[in-house]
């Protein structure tokens, strides 16, 4: 072998391993650059939470924000990583520490949306004595960070003199932040009550669909220790959740939602939908989807009304009305369909599913074209009855025989009744 060959050899399979590799990056980055268009056309460009973002002009472009993100929402283009399914992204906040440059910040709000963040102390107190706030809905997202910050919420509160009220402090929500706070204060021997909207424990995790990957870190729980995990499903770390309310028998208070709180002779007067608490402090720890939007029609009180879906076969048989026009209500009607018996009804204000995946919209046709599905575009919920419901559209009214009605339309952050007293609010847009 001649001393040309020699070199050449090695330099013809570096340079097809080259050509290879950039031709790889090339189509990766056509296919995440179609991802970002198809959110754009489709107007999903909101991320709804926590979200990475990504410094161009420190990222190198290595994928590994892209490999660590187990909702497809990153992806690289002409070398920059970004967020290219923005509704995809639910705060797992995995693509930021896998990045090897440090070029990704998790943050809040978009430019063109802000999102209102209460303003606290490091001790997660707010600018009101005595009323805290702990996880999402202080402006940090993550698992561990929400149950760091319920314990050391707690443990302010602990070194407080005892006060005049009934209880030491009133804990709203029981998702992480929640549970980890209630377990503190048990620990503490504090007077607590926590009171949660759900008839079940877990916060944000428990309306995530079913074997939903979830990431979060080793935390320490009071009076339980250490729990090891690191990606789990959403039904195993509920399993968890469930043996830490048996082993350390909390006093959680389910399908109990928070309706007001004032100031009355310097102790806070919680008030909820079954009764009042005094407390000296209160903990809000609701994360930030709020409480379920209500679709202000008559007889909406009535228990075969509800908020979220759980499980499709319950309406086996059934003549069911959904309301809403986003992903959720698509998909909930969608997974009712299937089930043997069932008559479905789609009711929309707009004329048009303007903001949903693709996927989802093409579904929904399908199903409509096969009579799966019946769509009520235009249409308001009037009046519900034990056996109807009554729709509106323009001046004519439908009625529909029904026996269940599951509401799609998203939740309201306590923000209002947070400002009424006093707790300082700032719009924080990607920062």
């Amino acid at each position: 072998m001649s001393d040309l060959t020699f070199y050449l050899v090695p330099a013809l399979f570096a340079l097809v391993a080259v050509s290879l590799h950039v031709r790889s990056h090339k189509k990766t980055s056509c296919r995440h650059a179609e991802a970002l268009k198809e959110a754009v056309e489709s107007g999903l460009t909101e991320p709804p939470s926590l979200h990475p973002v990504v410094d161009a002009s420190v990222c190198v472009g290595s994928g590994a924000c892209v490999r660590a993100c187990p909702e497809s929402a990153m992806g690289v283009i002409s070398g920059k990583g970004l967020l290219v399914n923005p509704t995809h992204c639910i705060g797992h906040g995995a693509c930021a520490p896998a990045c090897p440059v440090g070029a990704i910040k998790l943050v809040f709000g978009t430019a063109k949306r802000g999102m209102d963040i209460p303003n606290v102390t490091p001790e997660f107190e707010t600018n009101v004595p005595g009323l805290f706030i702990a996880g999402e809905l202080g402006g940090m997202g993550l698992i561990r960070n929400a149950v760091k910050q319920g314990t050391q919420a707690i443990g302010t509160i602990a070194k407080r003199p005892r006060g005049k009220a009934d209880f030491d402090v009133v804990i709203v929500g029981a998702g992480p932040a929640g549970i980890s706070a209630s377990l503190a204060a048990k620990q503490s021997n504090l007077r607590y009550v926590t009171i949660e909207q759900e008839d079940s424990l877990g916060g944000t995790t428990y309306h995530y669909p079913r074997n939903k990957l979830v990431m979060t870190a080793p935390m320490n729980l009071p009076l339980i220790g250490e729990i090891k995990v690191r990606e789990i499903s959403k039904e195993s770390l509920m399993e968890i959740w469930r043996g830490v309310l048996d082993k350390a028998k909390l006093d959680i208070r389910f399908s109990e939602r928070m309706e007001d709180i004032i100031q009355e002779d310097g102790v806070f007067v919680v008030k909820t939908s079954k009764g009042s608490y005094r407390a000296a402090n209160v903990l809000f720890a609701i994360g930030r989807r709020g409480t379920p939007r209500k679709l202000g029609a008559k007889g909406e009180e009535h228990p075969k009304v509800v908020y979220r879906l759980i499980e499709a076969e319950q309406y086996r048989d059934c003549h069911v009305l959904v309301v809403g026009g986003g992903d959720s209500a698509l998909e909930a009607a969608l997974a009712i369909s299937e089930q043997p018996g069932t008559t479905i009804t789609l009711s929309y204000r707009s004329n048009a599913f303007s903001r949903v995946k693709p996927k989802n919209r093409e579904r929904i046709d399908e199903a409509v074209a096969s009579q799966r599905v019946r769509l009520a575009l235009e249409t308001t919920v009037r009046e519900i009855t034990p056996d109807l419901v009554m729709l509106k559209k323009g001046d004519e009214i439908v009625e529909l025989p029904n026996q269940a009605i599951i509401v799609c339309a998203g939740g309201e952050l306590p923000t209002p009744m947070l400002k009424k007293i006093g707790i300082q609010v700032e719009a924080r847009y990607g920062t």
